[in-house]
């Protein structure tokens, strides 16, 4: 592993500063007035904090010449120089390390793809630290300094502490991923839960930009959400806060891995609709693609199984309405393959037990590549760079 330079230091002290740099970053660019007024503060107040973002080039100001007005005086615009700093972002699956370089507005420059073959954490830990070298190497070439690395996996993650608690498709209990991978790279490490870190991704720089309560679905090998409330992604007191997987829609339903029935995850994991269709159809079965495909043909059985899948991912989008009254739920996960054979339930099992105006919820989806999980990563190494109390 390559030898990396001290750590640079965002150069902002000041909440006010930094939710001025995080509205730029995110919906900008904007004339400084408008900034003032998203952010609640006086233009003098934002005149002080761009300052010194300005002078360190993380800000730039100037006339955007592809929006410059027919008549009057262009506007000089404040945005964000996305060049002026690179990170790294790791997705951690059960059988695959996926490793992005992105720049500071969380774009992808580069992605690298390394099989895991085995899930212990030392073996895990060797195979991040080899996608990193390369994704080093990458940012070599551009001259730019990484100031950060962002792990995602998935499970019972304290982001504060850098610990991997409990991830049922490691099988790790009580790793400090965060501590270990510091140590092997030289990076400054942001450890999260996966669907967290895609929300986080999803707030500053995807589909939830400029919304201040909404809800991120996945839908896959497991049943995860992410939320947001008044701005904030919420972990919860324990770290759980989100876990719809785990809401029991039928109490007489199959058994679920964490020990109850019914769960959301027991119907429509992957896992378990790959179960149920071999057992409603006996036919052998290697993967969920076999499944999908037996769907796809119209074979009753399957297509059934599907569809209660769908009705119990409906069920656990409405208890989160219920609950939050998100202006806006995003499903999404590699589980959407299937969309087509459970769409049509997951609304119709919304609207039906969704309360009152929680029902006018904006329900939409948004397929994403493994490589969005591991951009995700990235904006919460990102999001620790700005703001290192986030995950206080």
């Amino acid at each position: 592993m390559r030898s990396t330079p001290p750590a640079e230091m965002f150069p902002v002290n000041t909440p006010a500063a930094s939710q001025v740099f995080t509205t730029v970053l995110s919906q900008g660019p904007l004339p400084r007035l408008e900034v003032a007024r998203r952010v609640g503060l006086s233009p003098a107040a934002v005149t002080k904090a761009v300052r010194p973002l300005i002078e360190a080039g993380y800000l730039v100001e100037g006339v955007d010449e592809e929006a410059r007005p027919a008549l009057g005086r262009p506007a000089n615009l404040v945005r964000v120089d996305g060049g002026r700093a690179l990170f790294i972002g790791v997705k951690v699956t059960g059988g695959e390390v996926i490793g992005v370089l992105t720049d500071l507005c969380c774009r992808i420059r580069a992605a690298r793809h390394l099989p895991l073959t085995d899930r212990d954490p030392k073996a895990v830990l060797a195979g991040i630290a080899e996608v990193v070298q390369q994704l080093l190497a990458e940012a070599d070439e551009a001259t730019t300094a990484v100031l950060g690395l962002g792990i995602a996996v998935s499970g019972d993650v304290d982001r504060s502490e850098g610990t991997v608690r409990y991830s049922p498709f490691l099988e790790w209990r009580d790793v400090p991923l965060a501590e270990l991978a510091s140590m092997t790279t030289g990076l400054p490490v942001t450890v999260d839960n996966d669907v967290r870190a895609l929300t986080v991704a999803e707030q500053w720089f995807g589909a939830g930009v400029g919304l201040s309560d909404f809800a991120v679905v996945t839908v896959g090998a497991g049943i995860g959400c992410g939320l947001v409330v008044h701005g904030r992604v919420v972990a919860g007191a324990h770290g759980v806060a989100g876990e719809i997987g785990h809401v029991t829609v039928d109490p007489s339903g199959p058994l679920c891995h964490c020990g109850n029935r019914g769960c959301v995850e027991a119907i429509a994991g992957e896992a378990a609709i790959l179960r149920q269709v071999r057992e409603a159809t006996g036919a052998r079965l290697p993967d969920a693609a076999a499944a999908l495909a037996l769907a796809r043909k119209g074979v009753a059985g399957a297509r059934d199984v599907y569809a209660r899948a769908g009705e119990a991912i409906g069920r656990g989008i409405a208890t989160v309405a219920n609950l939050l009254g998100p202006e806006r739920v995003i499903i999404s996960g590699e589980g959407l393959a299937a969309y087509d054979l459970f769409a049509e339930q997951i609304r119709d099992a919304f609207v039906a037990a969704a309360f009152g105006s929680a029902a006018q919820c904006d329900v939409r989806t948004h397929p994403l590549p493994f490589d969005e999980w591991a951009r995700g990563a990235a904006a919460t190494a990102i999001q620790s760079f700005i703001s290192p109390d986030t995950s206080r």
